[in-house]
């Protein structure tokens, strides 16, 4: 991420429909996101995670997380945000999905790469299952959005 995302991350993290399916509870000021990423560590094997921004056609759509890389076990969690409505069911997404299976199978030799889905993100659960994951386990009852309980999908792809 650079100084030029700003606007852009500042506009993700400040959306409370975003907010629902994350653990965002509260907005976060542009100097908050200045300072995170004039102090980003760009070594994933520091700060086991790493964000990264998805451009597609000159446009920035939104970024993608790679978080909890475990080099020991040879895994990480993803997260995927294409923000603007006009942007999701474009192929963004599952190239993003593609290249990083990609980056971790041979840049940081993972084995598998998890993800976990809303169970009434219907659009996510098509992204992960046509990418190859398969779904290995349900969080029961495991976020309360707007009163109502909802599972939680864990999605997982063996890369080799």
């Amino acid at each position: 991420m650079e100084y030029e995302d700003i606007d852009h991350i500042y506009l993700w993290e400040n959306d409370p429909e975003i907010w629902r399916v994350g653990a965002t509870t509260e907005p976060i000021s542009r100097n908050r996101i200045e300072e995170w990423i004039r102090h980003q560590s760009y070594d994933i094997y520091a700060t086991r995670q790493r964000r990264l921004i998805i451009e597609a056609e000159g446009k920035v759509v939104g970024s993608v997380d790679i978080f909890e890389f475990d080099p020991q076990h040879l895994r990480f969690g993803i997260g995927i945000l294409i923000y603007d409505k006009t942007n999701r069911r474009n192929g963004y997404a599952r190239e993003v999905i593609e290249a990083i299976k990609e980056y971790g199978l041979n840049t940081l030799n993972v084995k598998q790469i998890w993800a976990e889905v809303d169970d009434f993100n219907e659009a996510s659960i098509a992204l992960f299952e046509g990418c190859g994951f398969k779904r290995c386990g349900v969080l029961k009852d495991w976020c309360c959005i707007g009163g109502e309980y909802h599972d939680v999908y864990i999605y997982q792809a063996i890369l080799r």
